[in-house]
């Protein structure tokens, strides 16, 4: 992979970013408006941005990584495929049921979600395997024969098979999918015992109904998207980025598209990741904004951390892992990430009270903030930013977009100025504090709500806003340190470009930990094994390539969750291990409470070359385009100041005093008048508020 140009490509609400790196490490990049009508659109015109810049021809690209929403958006809008669903006679009602938690406490208006699969669609079975596998009545044939007949004569798009117990055996699950097969060999079916054998009826029946609702809009949307780069004479395969942090081949991601609900927000946080590990092993939040959302994740030592199970189509995830309940839960492993509604293009507003409201809705790309000019008239967060001289406000982009500022100054005064009885500086700046008061939610919910002091960590910010918001947010949380990235405007897109090939296997195995069985253990181990080598093996990493990390879940007695945690050798060892993560996340331990096993997990990743990611980038070393200073409103305490402007390539090692704006292609970083900035490692730009 390390002899041609990898291409990493991030699909945001506002924008479509490429980062492309060649061999020795050169980058180039293209940044291109989002198309919702068919996002491969916007991807071929970067990639062909991308070829006019620099001859980029497609014999020369080895490997595009890709980031996509479509899965999510699937179940966001209610479009995904029509499926039926197969489940053991008297468990029609799973999907119904549910669990008894609600994402609002004291709201009498909620409303569950309407199951993907509407109870006409749900048939069952007359079949039962007890929970040790062991088969208890036999699966009628005839009479899922007839089932059969009555889900294909509703001629539905997918079919889900989920039976009761099926975690302990799946012999019952694979007959009814040879059964279908026999008669449709083509039709996608999502089998529970192979999507997720684990225990936890809701959770396993949920899952395998969520992969097959997105599986047909998945599968169609990256065979497209391969047959545009094929007429292009790109050829290299196309990788999936995992919600996990890792990446998956696009035929992979076809057949397990729960792996991907995630995919965009992960890869700026394993970028950040790779970062903080490069500069030291540093503990960070990572804070991305973006267009249309803000997204936080900890950073614990060069290290993110994961979860086991996410909410899909609930809104945005601003509360922490308590309050859920309003969405589709899917048990796959995730990058723990919080989001809030707040990106440069989400709308302020005066709600019926006269109180300022920021987001969760977004101008998106079209028609976008007032200062495009594509139409837009109700200002938003990017407008503010105009107003107070905090982004050009002649052209973004390098030039490529061209700014209104006169069309921001407008629409803020309008909205909200006029009404509130203030300055245009006055009111943008109070929109720019409120959007920061809800992407300050998102940092606490990985940092303070995680045992974290946040003034112990520094902020990496990154993504087309989150330079310009990161001194004023960490001021609200009491930090003194930023770090800013190259490309941060582009830092999801080079953040593809970091994660290896890795595959998740879990089966439970459910014991107390003190009656442990050495032989069972491995036995389970060694079979989740075998299923990642032939896995990494059809992705073309030789067996010399296979590593392969081994994870147990562990909870006391009578619990309702479970951490996870490595596997070690012994169960005092393990014991010990799980007793300080559930102290570190729930303030205590207890030596007297027994422990008992609930999964095994293994995690197979393919590995790389040394080569893969260079030591180094050759990034561009920019000066900023147009006036050297301008005016900036840095709020009612300071006032409007003149401001420097310059380009990273600018910044260098030695403190330089605020204020000063650090303009580039993709963002701006923003220095205020009580901090200073320096250049350090990885072209990293760190901000000291003092």
């Amino acid at each position: 992979m390390s002899d041609g140009t990898r291409v990493g490509i991030d699909i945001g609400g506002t924008f479509t970013d490429l980062v492309f790196l060649a061999p020795g490490g050169r980058i180039m990049r293209s940044k291109v408006l989002s198309t919702p009508d068919d996002y491969g659109q916007g991807i071929v015109a970067g990639l062909e941005n991308g070829a006019a810049d620099e001859d980029l021809r497609g014999s020369r690209v080895s490997q595009i990584v890709h980031g996509t929403t479509v899965a999510t958006n699937a179940v966001l809008e209610g479009k995904g495929a029509r499926v039926a669903l197969i489940t053991t006679e008297g468990f029609r009602d799973v999907l119904e049921i549910r669990r008894l938690r609600m994402p609002v406490l004291y709201d009498i208006r909620f409303r569950k979600p309407p199951p993907l699969v509407p109870r006409q669609l749900r048939f069952e079975v007359s079949e039962r395997i007890d929970d040790t596998g062991r088969i208890v009545r036999p699966l009628d044939v005839e009479g899922a024969r007839r089932v059969i007949d009555a889900i294909l004569g509703e001629r539905v798009d997918a079919i889900a098979i989920c039976l009761i117990n099926a975690y302990a055996s799946g012999v019952h699950e694979r007959r009814l999918h040879d059964m279908i097969r026999e008669r449709d060999p083509a039709i996608p079916i999502s089998v529970s015992s192979e999507i997720l054998p684990e225990i936890r009826e809701y959770e396993r029946t949920s899952t395998t109904v969520v992969n097959a609702y997105v599986q047909p809009l998945v599968r169609c949307y990256l065979a497209g998207m391969q047959d545009q780069l094929r007429r292009r004479d790109i050829v290299a395969p196309l990788t999936v980025m995992q919600s996990s942090g890792g990446a998956m081949s696009a035929a992979a991601a076809s057949e397990r598209p729960i792996h991907i609900i995630e995919s965009g927000p992960a890869a700026g946080v394993v970028g950040a990741a790779e970062f903080a590990r490069r500069l030291g092993g540093l503990s960070v939040l990572s804070f991305d904004m973006g267009g249309t959302t803000a997204k936080a994740a900890l950073i614990d030592r060069g290290e993110f951390l994961r979860v086991n199970s996410l909410e899909v189509g609930g809104g945005i995830n601003i509360a922490g892992r308590l309050l859920s309940g309003g969405g589709y839960h899917v048990r796959a492993p995730a990058i723990d990430i919080a989001e809030a509604g707040a990106g440069g293009g989400s709308l302020a507003r005066l709600d019926a009270g006269g109180a300022l409201r920021v987001g969760p809705e977004s101008a998106g790309a079209a028609p976008g903030p007032a200062c495009y000019d594509y139409g837009g008239s109700v200002p938003t967060v990017t407008d503010a930013n105009v107003v107070l001289g905090l982004v050009n406000p002649e052209a973004l982009a390098g030039g490529g977009l061209r700014i209104r500022r006169d069309l921001a100054v407008q629409a803020v005064d309008h909205a909200i100025a006029r009404p509130l009885g203030l300055s245009v500086e006055e009111a943008a700046w109070g929109v720019h504090r409120v959007a920061n008061a809800a992407m300050a939610r998102a940092l606490r919910a990985v940092s303070t709500e995680r045992g974290r002091d946040p003034r112990e960590l520094a902020i990496f910010a990154f993504g087309g806003n989150g330079p310009v918001h990161a001194a004023t947010l960490a001021r609200v949380l009491d930090i003194r340190r930023i770090l800013v990235p190259p490309l941060p405007g582009l830092f999801s897109a080079l953040g593809m470009l970091f994660p290896q090939t890795e595959h998740h296997y879990v089966r439970t195995h459910k014991r107390h930990l003190d009656e442990l069985d050495g032989a069972a253990l491995e036995a389970d181990y060694g079979a989740l094994e075998a299923d990642g080598r032939s896995a990494l093996g059809a992705e073309g990493f030789a067996a010399a390539d296979h590593r392969f990390e081994r994870l147990i879940d562990l909870r006391y007695a009578g619990a309702n969750s479970e951490i996870t945690v490595p596997l070690r050798a012994t169960p005092a060892a393990l014991r010990e291990l799980f007793a300080q993560a559930h102290e570190r996340q729930y303030g205590y331990r207890s030596d007297e409470e027994a422990v008992e096993t609930m999964s095994v997990r293994v995690i197979a990743r393919g590995a790389r070359e040394s080569s893969f990611v260079p030591g180094g980038f050759g990034f561009p070393a920019e000066r900023a385009h147009g006036d050297r200073s301008r005016l900036v409103y840095f709020g009612p305490e300071i006032g409007a100041i003149e401001t420097a402007v310059c380009g990273r390539g600018e910044i260098d090692g030695a403190w330089r005093a605020g204020p000063v704006l650090i303009e580039e292609f993709d963002s701006t970083t923003v220095v205020p008048p009580d901090g200073r900035a320096r250049r350090i490692g990885w072209d990293t730009v760190e901000i000291e508020l003092q």
